[in-house]
């Protein structure tokens, strides 16, 4: 076993020991730290290709962590950890474009409207159909296109982001049932870092030096290394339902990091539009767990 590796397992006790709660709260929070510091490779080497190089420092870590166990997997098995690896590549390209062009607390607002969405797909009653529409209220309230100076671009991309939240919690249930601990970070992470590649590395390469590598590594430990990791954890100890409540605290934190690192101080209407967007979230995920006979699926946070 590697030094890595060894670090890692002695790490991944330590979390056992905190209450499952804070796990989840320390990843949202990093990843939304590592939301805002991304934003100082922008000038550099773009959004696109800031989400590629933490994409190929994320599958450089994860890959160093746990060599994934290909042979003798289904078809089935492994089209879905591809297509898993595909939206996340999108879906980090699509919300680092967001965030270049909107504040961070709006990008992360409108993106939560992509697992809200497919938490009430399915369920029955108007009180759950309910909680997309007090989310879409909120929404409004944040990017308010009568004043007329949103950027559309902005918005495009951020719902872009929700559609590719939304198909990575599917697709996350099916490989989180199929692949242990990190081994299914191993392939997916790897595989959204090549499509990355392909659609921002050849406009970014020119850019890169080592002192914007060697913050690529940083940033992919703020996001996905470490918060996935301990999502993994959550996970194990907590219900889907009680997971995602706590997710849905996640555009009040982005709001919150966007203040502090970004000077992105919200006015009272934005600050209602996230309050209505968090209500929501909770609302939505209440009863929302899996039967003992279904395994929890793993929903981790995009960033």
């Amino acid at each position: 076993m590697s030094a890595l590796s060894v670090a890692s397992a002695r790490a991944a006790g330590a979390a056992d020991r905190a209450p499952a709660w804070s796990l989840a709260l320390l990843s949202m929070t990093m990843i939304q730290v590592g939301a805002s510091l991304s934003t100082r490779l922008f000038p550099v080497v773009g959004p696109a290709g800031t989400a590629w190089l933490r994409l190929c420092a994320g599958a450089v870590i994860f890959l160093a962590l746990r060599r994934p166990r290909l042979r003798g997997r289904t078809r089935r098995e492994l089209a879905g950890a591809l297509g898993l690896g595909v939206v996340s590549g999108l879906m980090t390209m699509a919300f680092l474009e967001a965030l270049s062009r909107i504040p961070l607390g709006t990008t992360v607002a409108i993106e939560f409207l992509g697992p809200l969405v497919v938490a009430v797909v399915g369920t029955r009653g108007l009180r759950q159909a309910a909680w997309p529409v007090l989310a879409l209220a909120g929404v409004l309230a944040l990017t308010q296109p009568w004043t007329g100076t949103v950027d559309p671009l902005g918005i495009l991309f951020a719902a872009g982001s929700a559609a590719g939240w939304g198909a990575y919690i599917l697709l996350t249930a099916q490989v989180g049932d199929r692949f242990e601990g990190l081994e299914g970070l191993s392939v997916t992470i790897p595989v959204a870092a090549v499509v990355a590649s392909a659609v921002a590395g050849p406009g970014a390469a020119p850019s890169v030096t080592p002192m914007v590598v060697l913050a690529a590594f940083g940033l992919a430990l703020l996001m996905p290394v470490v918060p996935y990791s301990l999502e993994l954890l959550t996970l194990r100890r907590l219900t889907t339902s009680a997971f995602g409540t706590l997710m849905a605290l996640e555009p009040a934190i982005a709001m919150a990091m966007g203040a502090l690192l970004l000077a992105q101080v919200p006015t009272p209407l934005e600050a209602a539009g996230v309050a209505l967007v968090v209500v929501a979230g909770m609302g939505a995920t209440r009863g929302g767990g899996r039967t003992a006979e279904s395994p929890e699926p793993l929903l981790p946070l995009p960033d």
